[in-house]
């Protein structure tokens, strides 16, 4: 069997669905990544990273669409699919990839720190797990980035204000 033939183009289409979501994260103060499940060039799952909204350590944008997306599929087993993420799945996310059994992963901008999909470590192509994804890295990377480091430049600029002192000013009378 001849292996299926990588659409860049639509590869390009739906990371800008996922970058729509990870806007959605960000305008709710939340890390802005987002994810999209893709099957038959059909969108089947949207989500964003929901962990301060739900105050659920799990609601990664990558969790929230496998979830959809199974209940879209009727099934947990995601064969035929394609996940386009916004940042690199981290180590619960692969694994989670990984169980599901997703063909293939698209992501964005790699992550040095925790990425699991190459950078510290590569669940998903793992010889030993009982499936191996596809990965395509760095699509649309710079948008990705771009949009988290502006995240989290924000944040620094909150933190840095909050921790300001606060209060009257004493005169000198």
């Amino acid at each position: 069997m001849d292996a299926p033939i990588i659409d860049l183009q639509s590869d390009h289409y739906f990371m800008g669905e996922a970058l729509r979501q990870a806007a959605r994260a960000y305008a709710a103060a939340e890390v802005p990544i987002g994810a999209v499940i893709v099957r038959e060039g059909r969108v089947i799952a949207r989500a964003y990273n929901q962990v301060e909204l739900l105050k659920d350590a799990t609601a990664h944008a990558e969790m929230l669409a496998i979830t959809q997306a199974e209940e879209a599929v009727g099934d947990w087993r995601l064969n035929a699919c394609t996940l386009y993420v916004t940042k690199e799945p981290c180590p619960m996310c692969a694994g989670a990839i990984v169980h599901v059994r997703l063909d293939r992963v698209v992501f964005g901008a790699s992550d040095p720190k925790a990425g699991a999909a190459g950078s510290i470590l590569n669940l998903l192509q793992f010889p030993s797990l009982n499936h191996r994804c596809e990965v395509t890295p760095g699509v649309r990377e710079a948008e990705c980035r771009s949009l988290l480091q502006s995240f989290f430049a924000e944040q620094r600029v909150r933190s840095k204000a909050a921790s300001e002192p606060k209060g009257d000013v004493q005169r000198d009378e």
